[in-house]
């Protein structure tokens, strides 16, 4: 396995300059020359047919929805500051939405107003090689006939549910603009498990390799899987009690057909955070593996070094004895005295072996 990379997950917050609500800021990656241009995908349809095509700031400006039809606005780049104060004067946005679109680095939250809900909520994308994940915000606004979505970049997330949208006698054309908000919610959703199945089997190749031998590499590993577990936390948690503000519906932007599923998508995130406590608890207890592992192996070598000493330690007594300056010593004149010494130091060590194999002191195996 490859030594991953340690960095955060999300950028370090910039400092948000001092403006009033009037003077909304970008808050978010700071450079923004290196972002894409921002694009508009515009989708109007009902049961018979659908419209789609890509609007620029210019043909934004001259656009006037069908209120015959249903509305769905995706925006890719929201660091464009007067493009979505532009989109927010047309669907009569208040300026506090404006900033917390804006304002890219924001919790899951839920504003309800007479004639739209705001919510935001972050996609989550895994990298199996550095196991690292990265995230981005979506914002949603659900009017009565529209639906507004705003993505900090183009990933292809929303493209199944434009398939969707674009067969015909499809369910998602009959229906609200509700349930396509519902629609977007889920597949943010089962992102998440996507997301979680993969760090679930990181986990698993990780505690394999734990068990025969662990590296520092692993403990890498594992803070890098916690991070992730930590940050999947953080936007779950408070992603259930927006979803559970949305089945309250006091608004009555949900239509009584629509509730089951978002209900459905409730359920989802509930098994959702239970699985991710699940992996946790794993992650924890791979980290009291490691350290159970690698004290085992400092014992190991501790037990070797005391071997060797013990050892040494009768031959250590036999020279200090024979070193003594008596005038009489045994086989101090014997021609062989000097092999009779080193047959007894050889002697008691092999004793000494054999007494610590039967102990199995000499084992690798605790």
């Amino acid at each position: 396995m490859k030594k991953p990379r340690l960095h955060k997950l999300r950028k370090p917050r910039p400092k948000k300059p001092s403006a009033p609500v009037e003077s909304p800021v970008y808050v978010g990656d700071i450079d923004t020359t290196k972002l894409a241009k921002p694009t508009i995908s515009k989708i109007m349809y009902d049961a018979k047919e659908i419209v789609e095509c890509v609007l620029t700031a210019e043909d934004l400006a001259a656009f006037k929805p069908d209120k015959n039809k249903k509305l769905w606005l995706n925006v890719h780049g929201v660091h464009d500051v007067d493009l979505i104060k532009q989109i927010g004067t047309m669907f009569k946005l208040h300026p506090l939405v404006i900033e917390d679109i804006l304002n890219t680095e924001q919790r899951p939250k839920i504003d309800e107003f007479d004639e739209y809900i705001f919510l935001e909520t972050r996609n989550f994308y895994y990298d199996k090689t550095s196991m690292t994940a990265s995230s981005e915000q979506i914002s949603i606004v659900l009017g009565h006939n529209f639906l507004l979505t705003f993505q900090e970049r183009a990933t292809g997330a929303f493209e199944p549910i434009r398939e969707r949208l674009r067969a015909s006698r499809a369910q998602i054309r009959d229906c609200g603009v509700d349930y396509l908000a519902y629609a977007v919610l889920d597949s943010v959703v089962d992102k998440y498990f996507n997301v979680l199945e993969d760090v679930g089997e990181d986990s698993e190749a990780l505690e394999d390799l734990l068990l025969n031998k662990p590296t520092n590499t692993d403990l890498h590993s594992i803070h890098q899987l916690k991070h992730v577990s930590i940050e999947l936390r953080r936007a779950v948690w408070p992603l259930r009690e927006v979803i559970n503000n949305l089945m309250r519906n006091e608004k009555g932007f949900f239509q009584h057909a629509t509730m089951p599923y978002l209900h459905d998508v409730y359920d989802h995130t509930v098994n959702f955070i239970e699985s991710l406590e699940s992996i946790r608890d794993t992650l924890s207890g791979m980290m009291d593996i490691y350290m159970a592992s690698v004290s085992n192996r400092v014992n190991l070598e501790v037990r070797a070094l005391t071997v060797v000493a013990m050892l040494f330690m009768p031959a250590t007594l036999i020279a200090g004895i024979f070193g003594m300056n008596f005038k009489y010593i045994p086989w101090l004149e014997d021609h062989n005295g000097f092999w009779w010494c080193i047959a007894l130091m050889a002697g008691i060590a092999i004793i000494m072996l054999l007494i610590f194999w039967r102990r199995q002191w000499l084992s690798s195996k605790t």
